[in-house]
C-alpha cells in the first residue's frame, strides 16, 4: 500500500471523496489477503504510506468494521481484520444455504430464457475450472455464477440478504489463489465439478423442489473444498500473524 496506489485509484475515480477511495483500497487488499486475517490496522502506518491525514483512514476503517472486514477486541486496542476460521465459514454457508437454495427454487419457476443462458455459460466455464484447481478462474465463474441465480430469483428481500453476505463470502474464496495447490488432488472436486450444471439443468426442467435440492448439495460440497486440507489442520493457519504484529501497509 502506496501513495502510487492511491494516485492510480484516484485516476479512476477522480471525484471519489478520498475516504470512499481509501475504503476500497484496504477492501480489495483484504479480500485478496494481501492484509491478512488478524491483523492490526495501524492507522498512522496507512495515512503515513498513502500521504494523507488519518481522518480519511478512519473513515474507511469504520465502514469495514460496519460490513464485518474489520473488529475490535474487549482486551486490546485497536483495530483488526476479521479472523478467518472454520466455525465462521460453516456459519457463512448455512446463511448462504437458506437464501441460495430458495432462489434456485423461484429461478426454477420464473428465471429468463436469458438469464439461464448465462448460468449455462459460467457453469460450462466452472466445470472447467475445477479440475485445474484454477483458484483465480474459479473465482471469476463461481461467485458470479450464484450471484446470477439470486438476482434472478426476482425476489428483493433474498437479494438483499445475499448482498449482505457477498462481501465476507468474497473475503474467503479470494483465499483460494492463496492456498490452492494446483498439484494436489482435492477429493471434493468429483463432486463439485458437475454441480453447476445440475443446478441449472433442474432450472431448465422447471422443477424448483429439484433446483432446491441441487444447490443445497452443492453448497455443501463447496464448502468441503474450500475447507479441505492436506493434514487435517487449520486449513486459515498459512494466514495467521503474530497478534501484536501491526499491519500498516507493504
Amino acid at each position: 500500500m502506496n501513495r502510487e496506489k492511491l494516485e492510480s485509484y484516484l485516476e479512476k475515480n477522480p471525484f471519489a471523496k478520498l475516504s470512499d477511495v481509501v475504503t476500497q483500497i484496504l477492501y480489495d487488499e483484504i479480500v485478496v489477503l494481501d492484509i491478512p486475517p488478524a491483523s492490526k490496522l495501524n492507522i498512522n502506518q496507512i495515512a503515513t504510506d498513502l500521504g494523507i491525514s488519518r481522518t480519511p483512514v478512519v473513515e474507511a476503517i469504520n465502514r469495514l468494521q460496519a460490513i464485518g472486514f474489520v473488529e475490535t477486541h474487549p482486551r486490546a486496542s485497536g483495530f483488526y481484520v476479521t479472523d478467518m476460521n472454520l466455525r465462521d465459514m460453516i456459519d457463512l454457508y448455512d446463511a448462504r444455504t437458506a437464501i441460495e437454495c430458495e432462489a434456485a427454487a423461484l429461478c426454477a419457476e420464473k428465471a429468463s430464457a436469458e438469464q439461464v443462458a448465462q448460468m449455462d455459460s459460467l457453469a460450462a466455464e466452472f466445470k472447467k475450472a475445477v479440475p485445474k484447481l484454477d483458484g483465480v478462474r474459479l473465482k471469476e465463474t463461481d461467485m458470479p455464477f450464484h450471484k446470477l441465480v439470486v438476482e434472478s430469483s426476482g425476489n428483493k428481500y433474498l437479494i438483499r440478504s445475499y448482498n449482505e453476505l457477498l462481501p465476507n463470502l468474497k473475503m474467503y474464496q479470494g483465499s483460494w489463489t492463496k492456498f490452492i495447490n494446483p498439484g494436489t488432488t482435492n477429493p471434493w472436486s468429483s463432486q463439485v465439478v458437475h454441480q453447476h450444471v445440475a443446478i441449472v439443468s433442474a432450472i431448465k426442467l422447471h422443477i424448483p423442489a429439484l433446483a432446491r435440492q441441487a444447490m443445497a448439495e452443492h453448497i455443501q460440497s463447496s464448502l468441503n473444498f474450500v475447507a479441505y486440507c492436506e493434514d487435517s489442520g487449520d486449513v486459515f493457519a498459512v494466514f495467521k500473524r503474530v497478534p501484536d504484529r501491526d499491519k500498516g501497509g507493504k
